[in-house]
């Protein structure tokens, strides 16, 4: 049994179309995951900023700090 050579560079394209393809989705879903259970912002951290300014956050201006980060997703 023998390969022609125009059958190997399809073989290799084909091979490396599926291990892009194959690793682009791994990728994703671990960066999903990873931002899942590590939230780059989060209640702790408004109240922090806003302390550090001097002010003293209400709930409400935490809360909708918070409703505008979420819409940005």
């Amino acid at each position: 049994m023998q390969i022609e050579v125009w059958q190997l560079v399809l073989y290799i394209i084909l091979a490396l179309i599926a291990g892009a393809a194959a690793g682009f989705f791994v990728t994703r879903h671990l960066f999903q995951k990873q931002l899942k259970e590590n939230p780059p912002i989060n209640e702790k951290m408004i109240r922090a900023m806003f302390r550090s300014m001097g002010r003293a956050p209400s709930e409400k201006q935490v809360r909708e700090i918070m409703r505008n980060v979420n819409s940005q997703r």
